[in-house]
């Protein structure tokens, strides 16, 4: 295996870690370290990205294993447990139906960096709108106390997400909060949400594209699910913490900035940006 390769399957990994849980964006982060570094705009390159987001899940799930845990373990006497579960899932069909139907589409036109800029400014700009809304308006302080209509709410949100550079954490957090999350709320449905969606979707993706990879891709994959755990376990423990004292407005000036930056670059030829 090209040790350059794998060099850049940790540089993929690590982006794919540290961006998966925040609202600025994996995906669109992804798309423009991959065409930065080249190879990874292939068929076989976004099957590589969709496939370490796994490696970022595996660390939510290790930050939250005390609750999913005791949420299984309780699920056949508590009815908490049971909702939470009911909740999980409702949240998740929506991505699945509107991804099984326009994903394809989706990928062939917008998966491009112009395409990325302009969504992490727009997005920006949403989440400076929704910060600065008055207090008063949470209805949900904690994520046990979600109905299955608040879930689904969310589950249609996280749609957006299929956007590239709209982010999903950013969707289902900051819809969540205008839809009457708390912050806290709304940032801990958000990780749940994302085990069976980025689960699913890794998963479908290295199915449905096996004829396009084979054994010498193991070193590949691994070396970027390895740093995308890695990298995301540290980011979620370092977001946990920063929504207790913070709101989500600096993330919003870094979309706006960030996406400025891409479409100078574009627009003067200073960066080539491959489609």
């Amino acid at each position: 295996m090209d040790i350059v390769l794998l060099v850049k399957a940790a540089i993929m990994g690590i982006v794919e870690g540290l961006t998966e849980f925040l609202p600025i964006s994996s995906t669109g982060h992804l798309i423009l370290a991959g065409s930065l570094l080249g190879g990874f705009g292939d068929n076989r390159g976004k099957v590589f990205e969709i496939a370490i987001q796994t490696g970022a899940i595996f660390a939510v799930i290790l930050v939250y294993w005390q609750k999913i845990k005791s949420t299984v373990v309780a699920l056949p006497r508590q009815p908490k447990a049971r909702r939470l579960a009911l909740n999980i899932l409702i949240g998740f069909l929506p991505a699945v139906v509107l991804g099984l139907l326009f994903g394809k589409v989706i990928k062939a036109h917008l998966f491009i960096p112009t395409v990325v800029a302009s969504t992490f400014i727009i997005g920006g700009f949403i989440i400076l709108w929704a910060e600065k809304r008055p207090p008063g308006s949470v209805r949900v302080e904690h994520v046990d106390d979600l109905t299955p209509w608040d879930a689904l709410k969310v589950g249609l949100v996280q749609c957006f997400a299929m956007i590239p550079g709209t982010s999903r954490s950013g969707s289902t957090i900051i819809g969540g909060m205008l839809l009457g999350l708390s912050r806290q709320a709304a940032t801990d449905f958000s990780f749940f949400l994302a085990i069976p969606t980025l689960i699913g979707a890794g998963a479908y993706s290295v199915y449905k594209e096996r004829a396009l990879l084979s054994m010498a891709d193991v070193p590949l994959f691994a070396v970027g699910l390895v740093f995308s755990f890695i990298s995301a376990w540290l980011c979620v423990r370092w977001l946990l913490k920063f929504i207790s004292t913070h709101n989500f407005i600096p993330f919003a000036w870094y979309r706006i900035a960030f996406g400025i930056v891409v479409l100078v670059t574009a627009w003067t030829g200073t960066v080539v940006w491959a489609d």
